[in-house]
């Protein structure tokens, strides 16, 4: 699996596409943290960056070169190799390729401008959804044979948990604004990890005073090192249930 890994990854790391995401987010992380005159800021405002452009970039680069590489998998499973070390080789050499360009783009500035525990919870989050991500664009692109809508279902992930999860969270809020719903939002933050990454480096940030008593329940839960700790292992399962269940149906079914 790792030979499967380091030839995906060398041939992705090549790409134009990977470069030019790397230049683009280092050009706007630098330029972030020059316009936001202190590192917290920069940082504020490279969260609201990451949780749409990364997910996005994730979801449909990783979804095309899943398509694009079909007959590289079909040539490897006519070798006497497990179709799980394939799949997971190709899965690996995408999300680490990614998150390389992440870490580049964004990390790089965050050391130099903003080199915090919030900036390292920062970059942490970042990772986690790229391979979050990687693996929703992966088992969308394990239900169907069709490239095309094999995107579109991938576009409609990203759209559901960058975009309208939300809405749905507010317009619940609103309706049932009359009851105590602090601890429903917890449980609802734990369903979209987009939303879960954003809570922890806001909560770095001393953003929670502003938010009321379910910032002060946020702080008080997902503050403590044991918090964290249940944050980051919600991440990961949001990494392993999309990977298990993609990697089952490619292993089960024909290419």
């Amino acid at each position: 699996m790792s030979k499967i890994i380091k030839y995906v990854l060398y041939d992705i790391v090549k790409s134009k596409i990977i470069i030019a995401y790397t230049v683009f987010l280092l050009l706007l992380s630098i330029g972030l943290f020059n316009l936001g005159g202190s590192p917290d800021k920069g940082i504020l405002s490279l969260l609201n960056l990451i949780i749409l452009t990364v997910p996005l970039i994730s979801i449909v680069f990783a979804t095309t070169h899943f398509y694009n590489s079909y007959e590289f998998m079909e040539l490897l499973v006519a070798q006497p190799i497990n179709r799980r070390k394939i799949f997971l080789g190709e899965f690996f050499g995408v999300a680490l390729s990614l998150s390389a360009a992440f870490w580049v783009g964004v990390g790089l500035p965050v050391l130099l401008f903003g080199a915090s525990l919030t900036g390292l919870y920062l970059l942490l989050t970042g990772i986690f959804i790229t391979f979050i991500f990687v693996a929703l664009a992966f088992l969308s692109s394990v239900i169907t044979r069709d490239k095309a809508k094999g995107i579109g279902i991938a576009l409609m992930l990203w759209f559901y948990f960058a975009l309208l999860y939300d809405g749905i969270v507010l317009f619940i809020l609103y309706t049932f604004a009359d009851y105590p719903l602090e601890y429903a939002t917890l449980a609802m933050t734990a369903l979209n990890p987009v939303d879960l990454g954003r809570i922890m480096v806001l909560l770095n940030l001393d953003v929670s005073a502003l938010m009321g008593y379910t910032g002060a329940l946020y702080k008080s839960i997902f503050g403590s090192l044991l918090g964290i700790g249940m944050s980051f292992g919600l991440l990961l399962a949001w990494v392993l249930l999309p990977l298990l269940s993609s990697s089952r149906i490619f292993t089960k079914r024909d290419l």
